[in-house]
């Protein structure tokens, strides 16, 4: 069915414009739509260029945008944002009414706001849901209004006490494509066998890989070096440096500036080298993939770090923070990585699937239901109904 002649009464969900914001609410998207349920995103014009893409195949997920300012922390901006965040809540307003909304899930980000706010206003159920190990702004604003929290990870920086009876530990939804990855074997890497090795970080993470992961492999002894198959992530710009110095080390190399392939490079991997945004770390964990974190220092409220402490914790990965992010501490790390074989890859990876939440989706799903009496408020695909589910759930 299109989604400009919607099957009445719809969810909405808000987002910001992020892929991080974004991916989660169309995985959810995709299994409320499954479900015969009529959805829409409301989201920036960041947000609407992610976003389209999937409802755009079938016409079944509806996108709008919505305006919206970044909070402003300077005063002389103020005066401006605020000026936007009306003007968004009243657009947000009217197209909740137009879509007949029964319910708002947001993701996070300052694009949500408006659409979060007008459905204050109009008395909907709010859902929200927490990608990262810190309460992002936009939903540590809302919370107090929110019906439920989803999360993401078990304890959660910021959230209050007086939250505890609403929270829910659903998991980050991914993709169903990275999902499945988990489900199968993972062949780990032979002791003398080649050993397959993913970077990726987007431009903030690409710049830093480009420059101490080539140098890091090149220092590995030749009987290590030859094992390696490298596919990494660079920048326009590093990209002949970065297969230069990979050609003279004798290291096997495919090197682009974006992969669009990236979950059959991840079935590929036996490492991964990342950052560790929400996203990456749920992809990790359903994939079973160990890795290398490399937090982004500047993230909001430092969010990356905690992400990448909780699955360090988990003994799913191992973290460097940037500021010790060189070829030495690398190269040593995966020297004594590759000496000690498939045990500590296989260890880690096991891990990583302890803590992995493939049903996030689904999960999430239920909940939105549960809240949302005019839609099916019947049972799941595992025969349990939706208010059990919330009981047996809620970890506070």
């Amino acid at each position: 069915m299109k989604a400009d002649t919607p099957r009445h009464p719809a969810i909405v969900l808000a987002s910001g414009g992020t892929g991080g914001h974004v991916f989660p609410a169309d995985a959810l998207a995709r299994e409320l739509v499954r479900r015969g349920i009529s959805v829409y995103l409301f989201t920036d014009k960041r947000g609407a260029a992610f976003g389209a893409a999937p409802g755009a195949e079938t016409g079944e997920i509806g996108v709008r945008t919505v305006p919206a300012a970044r909070l402003a922390r300077n005063p002389l901006r103020l005066g401006h944002t605020l000026v936007q965040l009306g003007r968004g809540v009243c657009l947000a307003r009217r197209a909740l009414k137009e879509v007949d909304a029964a319910a708002v899930v947001g993701f996070g980000g300052y694009p949500s706001l408006p659409t979060l706010m007008a459905a204050r206003l109009l008395r909907l159920p709010i859902i929200l849901h927490e990608q990262n190990a810190v309460l992002g702004r936009a939903n540590r604003l809302m919370a107090p209004t929110a019906r439920i929290i989803a999360t993401s990870f078990a304890a959660v920086k910021f959230l209050k006490p007086r939250a505890d009876q609403k929270v829910v530990l659903t998991g980050n939804p991914v993709r169903a494509e990275i999902a499945d990855i988990g489900a199968r074997t993972f062949h780990h890497p032979a002791p003398s066998g080649p050993v397959g090795l993913l970077v990726f970080g987007g431009s903030q993470g690409a710049a830093i890989f480009s420059r101490v992961v080539p140098e890091a492999l090149a220092r590995l002894d030749s009987s290590l070096r030859t094992r390696i198959k490298v596919v990494q992530q660079c920048r326009e710009e590093d990209l002949e440096r970065v297969r230069t110095i990979y050609a003279a080390a004798g290291i096997e190399a495919e090197t682009r500036t974006f992969f669009d392939d990236m979950p059959a490079r991840l079935v590929a991997a036996h490492l991964v080298i990342a950052r560790a945004g929400a996203s990456t770390v749920a992809e990790l964990a359903a994939a079973h993939r160990p890795a290398v974190l490399v937090p982004y220092p500047h993230a909001a409220d430092n969010h990356q770090r905690a992400n990448a402490e909780a699955m360090a914790a988990a003994g799913a990965a191992v973290v460097i923070p940037e500021d010790a992010f060189d070829a030495e501490r690398l190269g040593d790390h995966l020297a004594d990585l590759l000496r000690g074989g498939a045990t500590g890859l296989r260890k880690t990876a096991s891990a990583a699937g302890r803590i992995a939440r493939p049903a996030a989706a689904r999960h999430l799903a239920d909940l939105v239901l549960a809240v949302t009496p005019s839609l099916d408020a019947g049972e799941d695909s595992e025969g349990t109904t939706r208010s059990t589910y919330i009981r047996q759930e809620a970890i506070r």
